[in-house]
C-alpha cells in the first residue's frame, strides 16, 4: 500500500514539473520579448508582477482579462488556457 501511494505522489510531482515547464515555455514564447523571471526588460520582472499581486485574491482573473483585452498591455496571441496558465505560473514565481 506504502508503494502504491509513493507511486502516486511520484507520478503526481511529475504531471506537476511537466504542467510547470510547459507553462515556462508558453510564458518564454508569448511574453519573454517584454519580460524575464528577475529582471526588468521592457516590463517589469515575473517575480515583480507577483510581489505586486501576492495577497490580492482577484490577481489571476484581473491579469487574464487585462491581458486579453490588451489595455495597457500589448495583445497576446496565447489561448485561454495558455493565458491562464501563464498567469497561475508567473504569480507562483
Amino acid at each position: 500500500m506504502k508503494t502504491l501511494i509513493v507511486a502516486l505522489l511520484a507520478t503526481a510531482g511529475i504531471t506537476f514539473a511537466g504542467i510547470a515547464s510547459a507553462q515556462a515555455d508558453a510564458a518564454q514564447k508569448y511574453c519573454g520579448s517584454c519580460h524575464a523571471v528577475d529582471t526588468k526588460k521592457m516590463g517589469p520582472s515575473f517575480k515583480d508582477i507577483a510581489k505586486k499581486y501576492k495577497g490580492n485574491a482577484t490577481a489571476e482573473a484581473d491579469l487574464v482579462a487585462k491581458i486579453k483585452a490588451a489595455k495597457g498591455h500589448p495583445a497576446v496571441k496565447a489561448s485561454d488556457e495558455e493565458l491562464t496558465g501563464i498567469v497561475k505560473w508567473v504569480l507562483a514565481q
